[in-house]
Parts: C-alpha cells; structure tokens; sequence
C-alpha cells in the first residue's frame, strides 16, 4: 500500500509540475503577444504634404513591416508637414512631441535640429547628408551621446565627385552653376562643400540661389544669360519637392546636369551620382525598431553608406544634344534608354 502511495506521489509531482511549466510558457507567449501588440507611436516631421510616401519613407515603413510592426495594429505614425515652409519646423516638432511618440524621425537637417531643440528624451533617428557632428546633434559618430542617432550620406565627398563625374562626362565645360537654398542647412553646406574640388578642376561655380519654386524658371534664364554649361542641382527638400519641375527646365533649356539621387533621373534628370536613398531608410528603421526594444540612441553608432551608384538618363541626354563618352557610360550602375 505504501508503495502504491508513493507511486501516485510521484505521478501527483509529476502532474503538479507539468500544470506549472505549461501555465508558464502559457503566461510567456501572452506576455510575449502582449508586447507585440503594444501600439507604438513613430513621429514624422516632413517637407511638404504629397501623393505617396516618396520612395525613402516607402522603403522605412516596408521596412518596419518586415520587422513585424503593423500600422493600425501595434504601430502608429504621426506625420507632421511644413507644408513647403521651412520656418514651420519648430512649431510641429513640438506639436509631435506633444503627443507622446515613442520615436522620432528626421530626414534633414533642419528638421532634425528642430526635433532636437523640441525634446532632450524622446529618441530621435535621421537620415540626411549632413554632418552630424559639425551641426552639433551628437557628440561623436561612435558615440553619438544623447537621444539621437542615425545615418549620414558624408555629403563633403559627395560633392567634389558629382563635379567631377560632370566634367568627365564633359571635358569642355568650365563654367558650373549650384542650385542651392539660404534656408536650407543642408543645401549651404553642399554649396560650400563644391567650392574646394571646383578649382581643383578648374571650374567657375556661380551661385543660383533658389528659396521659392518661382524662381525656378528665372534661375535657369539667368544660368544662360551668364553662359553657364552645366548644372549642379543640390539635394535639400525644396529641390527635392519639384523634382519633376527642374527636370522639365533642365530638358528646355538643354543643360547637362547631375543630381544628387536617382529619383530625379527616373524622371527626366540626366545624371545622379549618390548612395541609395532607400537602403539608407530601411537603416533607419532598423535603428527605430533597435530603439522600441530597448537600445539607446547614445549607444548606437551613427551609420554611413558603403556603397554609391551613377545612374545616367541617355533618353534625356540625347534631347538636351549631349553625348556621354563610353568611358563614363560604363562606370554606370543603371543607364536609362
């Protein structure tokens, strides 16, 4: 009989701690699904209002939806636009901060310097061609220190090699003008990162400063009325926002021009020469989703691309009466026939 006891002790302990493992993994996968669900909230500070997400805040948010972050379902996004103003920055950084996101995201400088001037702890992640350091957002690239880090485009270098690339494509031009915005932090300092490699290669830059789409047309009347021969059309988001608009002058008055991402290409510009825009951003959205399970902005180092690529429009290039040499044609990652 004793034995029989024991038996069905050992059986009891047997069950008792079956029920007690089960009821455990039970209670970690809903907490686990608890968590998963959890609604997030990403803040998004933008140039202008437009049709589509743009192909860099398509590839974040494709991103995020690989990573398991579904909208309406355990991630929301904030978007805030300027409406085309820069002067409207500061205001909507700190509306966004206000509704208590999670996270936060630049894709300039200047909207990421709003951002940072509206909150000292909601962490901030962006994407833009500037130097990070210089315009005082972090403390170093290793160690950015704070609530922000992101990724850089290291524009400096950039520059120089966009001049370089046009006039190898055209050895006889001389005389470049920059189409750049006052306003815009980011296109100033591409505007002076091109005066060093210009006289290096022997290059007369003028400067076309553009603030307001109408002085688009007027600007390119005045690049031929100075007899410029070749066009450097920064990045910055008003240039960005008419992309299209500056194509169209670009093909009228046929002047060879290089951009600063293939977007402009895909649509009638005739050169780019830049990292890819959409790696970049799904970058991004690796450093957001790192944020949301717990890494700090101050522990992450900021990231630059490793890869560039050229991409050359010959469509346009043959209706501006321009012939790119075989030489540059190959070094091309994409050609557009």
């Amino acid at each position: 009989m004793k034995g029989i006891t024991r038996e069905w002790s050992e059986v009891s302990k047997t069950v008792f701690w079956s029920v007690v493992c089960a009821m455990f993994f039970v209670a970690v996968s809903i907490s686990a699904d608890a968590q998963q669900s959890k609604l997030v909230k990403i803040g998004e500070l933008v140039f202008r209002d437009r049709e589509g997400l743009g192909a860099g805040r398509e590839a974040f948010r494709q991103q995020l939806l690989d990573l398991g972050y579904i909208e309406g379902k355990n991630v929301a996004y904030e978007t805030r636009s300027a409406k085309g103003e820069l002067n409207r920055y500061q205001a909507l950084a700190e509306e966004l901060v206000s509704t208590k996101v999670d996270v936060l995201v630049a894709s300039s400088i200047n909207e990421a310097l709003a951002l940072k001037n509206a909150t000292k702890t909601i962490p901030i992640v962006f994407v833009m061609p500037n130097d990070p350091v210089m315009h005082g957002l972090i403390e170093s690239v290793a160690r950015p220190g704070g609530n922000i880090t992101g990724f850089t485009f290291v524009a400096p270098v950039l520059a120089g090699k966009r001049l370089e690339l046009l006039k190898e494509a055209f050895p006889k031009i001389s005389r470049i003008a920059v189409l750049w915005n006052p306003q815009d932090l980011s296109t100033v300092e591409q505007w002076k990162d091109s005066q060093l490699p210009a006289r290096g290669l022997g290059l007369q830059l003028h400067s076309i400063e553009i603030s307001s789409p109408k002085g688009y047309e007027s600007a390119f009347k005045e690049s031929i009325q100075r007899g410029i021969d070749g066009i450097v059309v920064t990045g910055g988001a008003l240039n960005t926002a008419h992309s299209k608009l500056i194509s169209d002058l670009i093909r009228r008055y046929r002047l060879p021009a290089i951009f600063d991402r293939r977007e402009f290409v895909a649509i009638g510009g005739m050169m780019s020469y830049g990292p890819d825009r959409s790696e970049s951003y799904r970058r991004a959205a690796v450093f957001v989703d790192k944020i949301l399970k717990g890494a700090k902005p101050a522990d992450l180092p900021v990231e630059q691309p490793t890869k560039f690529e050229m991409v050359i429009n010959l469509k346009t290039a043959k209706e501006i009466g321009v012939t790119i040499p075989p030489i540059v044609l190959a070094r091309a990652d994409k050609v557009i026939r």
